[in-house]
């Protein structure tokens, strides 16, 4: 009996041996010989795939936020994948932007605009009655978010921009005066008034309206206008001659000399006249581009 039992033992072992080796084992009991034979459990993992579908009405891809607050990796994967590149030229300049899907909805951009853009004012401006030959040299770094509050083309954005906007101003004589609050310099006695502007504010909140249509798959086109608040400008302004200036009356042929007054003053006014300008205190937004989404 003893025999019979330690024989059972020693086949239920071989068999759980075998049934993890997968491989057929004999045990003989007595003149009976048993063959036990294991076969392999099949263990199946199916990963259900994450559904990343492009949006033809919306223009941006969709169901992005899991990957974005769903952990460290899936956040980084989205930095390091965005959902759309942009080029752009406006009146805050030349440049670019790269944008993340939130959601179908809302789409966050970092971007950057500048350069020379003056021309696209006209390359001038006038401050009062005084006109202005202008150069600019623009940097705006930018942070905002594009929202499609209706689900279509239709866009609204707002973000923070940091301006480095620096203008060179010459003033241009009208008849060979400069008129300064309704009083008329002589532009010989003056000279050449030239000076620069920038704005203050180092931080410029700022909104848009616009529209970004889809041309296919994977191409779109979009427009936007708005303002961002630049605030006050800086302004310097310098006259190249000295000496006394003539004002002139209207009435006395080659104008009267005002004791005490020089190029100096005359700038000093222009100066002034430049940084109570209001214009530049709200700069005008508007840029066209076009949109590559991956």
């Amino acid at each position: 009996m003893r025999l019979i039992k330690l024989t059972a033992i020693s086949a239920a072992v071989l068999a759980s041996t075998a049934a993890l080796a997968a491989e057929p084992v004999i045990v003989v009991d007595g003149n009976d010989a048993v063959v036990y034979e294991a076969e392999p459990v099949a263990v199946a993992y199916e990963a259900e795939p994450v559904a990343y579908a492009y949006n033809a009405d919306a223009g941006i891809v969709s169901n992005t936020t899991g990957a974005v607050v769903g952990g460290t990796k899936g956040f980084f994967s989205k930095v390091i994948n965005p959902a759309s590149v942009s080029a752009e030229v406006g009146t805050l300049g030349y440049g670019a932007n790269i944008g993340w899907s939130l959601n179908e909805k809302t789409e966050l951009q970092a971007g950057w605009a500048g350069g020379d853009v003056a021309d696209l004012f006209g390359g001038d401006f006038d401050a009062n009655d005084v006109n202005y030959d202008v150069d600019s040299d623009f940097s705006n770094p930018y942070l905002g978010v594009q929202l499609r509050p209706t689900g279509n083309w239709f866009t609204m954005g707002a973000g923070i921009i940091v301006p480095d906007n620096d203008f060179d101003v010459t003033a241009n004589p009208d008849g060979g005066v400069y008129k300064i609050n309704d009083v008329s310099y002589n532009a010989d006695d003056v000279g050449a008034l030239q000076g620069s502007m920038e704005h203050r504010n180092k931080l410029a909140p700022y909104g848009t309206i616009g529209f970004r249509p889809n041309i296919g798959n994977n191409w779109g086109v979009f427009g936007e206008i708005g303002a961002a608040y630049m605030g006050k400008t800086n302004a310097t302004v310098s006259a190249s001659k000295t000496g006394p200036v003539r004002v002139e009356d209207g009435f006395t042929d080659g104008g009267t000399i005002v004791p005490g007054v020089t190029p100096g003053d005359v700038a000093a006014l222009a100066e002034k006249e430049l940084e109570d300008k209001d214009y530049l205190e709200w700069m005008p937004i508007v840029k066209l581009g076009a949109t590559y989404r991956f």
